[in-house]
């Protein structure tokens, strides 16, 4: 008895030892970050700007794909099938903790197939028309959605994400009447918003800050309760509606199945990364806000939005395409 408790002892201990030699020499080759949006989004340059700092720190390069469709479904299930070695990981928007709400049938367990790895960053969303729009003002807008109900659209990035919830949102507070248009992500959303193919569109602050700053855009409002610091002339949504907040979030997973010291390293390489000067500066100027949580509070905040929004989004009625 005592000899194969001593066996699995050693056991035990070559298993831990080779689990931190493993953990040691991560990564030894490429990693992967599949985007679920096309180039040019929030989610996009987040994972771009990130990738650039880690794979300097790793000596390796890190390979972002963009792989958009579904709500972010496509690129979930090809994360979610992938062996949890840390060399296929995926930075998520929000919308990742509402999808189950939205599709019938979604090919994963939006807790169960996942590890939090950490919550990257935030961002208010972006109320824009064109340059040239006639709408000044947010009082302008909801005044022309009243005087004639259904006449307005709005461009966002897909069913269900924080952009189409932030425009159900006002709609269910200014009590008017808009039309969701959905778009595969944000950049094209913008694109046919500046073709004058729709005549608004709630976009992240990162997609939006390049184009405000070229003037071909104009911020109406921003959607946290308070204004935005890299936006400060522009009103909150809640100055015209009461009660309006909501935002954006960016946050980094793993497949299923980490072992733990690797995700304790990947945490701590990533939120080391957030926390970089540079990248600080490069988020702010993005408007995003630079967060790098723990696991536990990724975890944490990703069952909150799902409390939050799935009673919401069944209420509305609200079903993916």
């Amino acid at each position: 008895m005592g000899s194969r408790i001593r066996m699995a002892a050693v056991a035990s201990v070559m298993l831990a030892s080779a689990g931190a030699a493993s953990a040691q020499s991560f990564p030894s080759r490429a990693v992967h970050i599949f985007v679920p949006y096309p180039a040019g989004g929030g989610v996009d340059v987040l994972a771009r700007t990130l990738g650039d700092v880690v794979s300097k720190q790793w000596g390796q390069s890190v390979v972002v794909e963009n792989r958009p469709g579904a709500g972010g479904l496509i690129a979930s299930q090809a994360l979610a099938t992938s062996p949890p070695d840390g060399y296929t990981l995926i930075v998520v928007a929000s919308g990742h903790a509402t999808n189950a709400f939205l599709y019938p049938k979604i090919p994963y367990d939006t807790f169960r197939d996942f590890t939090p790895i950490s919550l990257l960053a935030s961002s208010p969303n972006v109320l824009l028309v064109r340059a040239d729009s006639p709408f000044k003002t947010l009082g302008d807008m909801i005044a022309a959605a009243r005087a004639k109900p259904g006449s307005l659209s709005f461009a966002h990035a897909g069913t269900g994400t924080s952009t189409h919830l932030a425009g159900e949102l006002l709609k269910n507070l200014a009590k008017i009447d808009l039309n969701a248009i959905p778009y595969k992500g944000g950049a094209p959303a913008i694109n046919d918003l500046l073709g004058g193919q729709i005549p608004m569109s709630f976009n992240n602050g990162p997609e939006s800050i390049g184009q405000l700053q070229a003037g071909t855009v104009r911020a109406l409002a921003v959607t946290t309760a308070t204004r935005a610091p890299f936006l400060p002339d522009v009103p909150s949504m809640s100055e015209a509606v009461p009660g309006y907040d909501t935002e954006v979030w960016w946050g980094l997973l793993g497949p299923a199945g980490m072992p733990p010291e690797l995700l304790t390293e990947l945490s701590h390489d990533f939120v080391a990364a957030v926390n970089t000067d540079s990248v600080k500066e490069r988020l702010t100027k993005l408007g995003a806000v630079p967060i790098g949580s723990t696991p536990q509070q990724f975890d944490a905040k990703i069952h909150a939005d799902y409390d939050k929004w799935g009673p919401i989004i069944k209420a509305a009625g609200m079903t993916a395409e």
